[in-house]
């Protein structure tokens, strides 16, 4: 088994971070409102941000950690995909409390 695989397989497979549950075998989000699927990368993007609560997580990290890419000089497909997350555990997105930009850096999942 490669490193990876075996760093995943030993990963809990819910993550329970202020008020979220994250079922990362089944890909679905309980917030507090009810359920909600969430797709493969916003599942593993997610799930970065939950077990790295209140740590700035720049963009080469998260590009690397969820797509497997070192590549920076697009950053389009993780706004995208942090928007959507947004959606998804925010009372107001375009008000995030949990899942705060950090201008020119990355972003910081705040419990």
């Amino acid at each position: 088994m490669d490193g990876q695989k075996k760093k995943d397989a030993q990963a809990p497979q819910v993550l329970t971070v202020d008020g979220l549950r994250l079922n990362v075998k089944t890909q679905e989000l309980h917030n507090g409102h009810g359920a909600t699927h969430l797709t493969p990368m916003e599942c593993s993007l997610l799930a970065t941000f939950m077990r790295n609560p209140n740590q700035v997580l720049n963009h080469k990290f998260l590009m690397k950690n969820v797509w497997g890419t070192d590549y920076t000089g697009d950053m389009r497909t993780l706004q995208v995909h942090v928007c959507w997350l947004r959606r998804k555990i925010e009372e107001n997105p375009c008000r995030p409390t949990r899942l705060r930009t950090v201008r020119g850096v990355g972003y910081r999942f705040s419990i």
